[in-house]
């Protein structure tokens, strides 16, 4: 199998030197390329600060997190951004779209970053537009689109960088339940067709019966690690 994630030991204490919050409590976790899998646990069980640290968005106080052969754990600040722009796709609950941007220049941002020449640029993003069911939104501002649309830019422009993996952190929390199926089927079908990884933390339940593997973190452990047979 082809491994994209690999964390050992992972803690992250808060507040250490007053009163400790042990917010992730000693994980291991082994991500393959290929999986869609929800991060499951009631309100403080950790799954969040867990997916920033895989995402490298937070450093764990131990522990060690290696990315397609890459131990992410101590890069210095320039290295972890750029490691994170060219590996890492992410999806925000709340969008997080540049409001003064269309879709088709929120899209193509990431892709500027990493100096994709125009062409290239042009191609990839009327490809993941079309890919996401926006291909009349192109020229739109987020103003103008609802939740759903405005999250399936987001997942287009978490594409964009050819990413390792995608880490979505409640990513249905804000959507109406057509939006959040629209939304789900849309990413079930990249995980399908085109093999991309998923990763998510979520309460929805939405989200969890379209899981193949769901991990429950209770006080910051891995409380259970479960596969899930499922026909798309």
């Amino acid at each position: 199998m082809d491994t994209v994630i690999d964390a050992h030991n992972i803690s992250k204490v808060y507040n250490p030197d007053t009163i400790p919050v042990h917010a992730v409590n000693n994980v291991h976790l082994h991500v393959e390329r290929g999986e869609f899998t929800a991060l499951v646990g009631p309100s403080g069980s950790g799954k969040t600060t867990l997916l920033n640290i895989l995402g490298g968005l937070d450093h764990p106080t131990s522990g060690n997190v290696v990315i397609n052969g890459t131990d992410i754990t101590h890069l210095g600040s320039n290295k972890l951004i750029d490691f994170r722009l060219h590996n890492i796709g992410f999806v925000f609950q709340s969008f997080n779209l540049i409001p003064v941007l269309t879709a088709r220049e929120n899209v193509e941002f990431i892709m500027l970053l990493q100096n994709v020449p125009k062409k290239e640029r042009d191609q990839r993003v009327v490809a993941l537009l079309n890919e996401v069911g926006l291909s009349d939104k192109m020229d739109v501002r987020p103003a103008q689109l609802s939740g759903g649309q405005q999250q399936r830019v987001a997942v287009a422009r978490a594409l964009a960088s050819k990413p390792q993996f995608i880490l979505a952190d409640e990513p249905t929390a804000n959507l109406d339940s057509a939006s959040a199926f629209n939304l789900l089927d849309i990413m079930a079908k990249l995980n399908r067709e085109e093999n991309m990884t998923f990763i998510f933390s979520t309460h929805d339940q939405r989200v969890i019966e379209r899981a193949r593997r769901v991990i429950t973190l209770v006080d910051g452990s891995i409380a259970s690690d479960t596969a899930q047979t499922k026909t798309d």
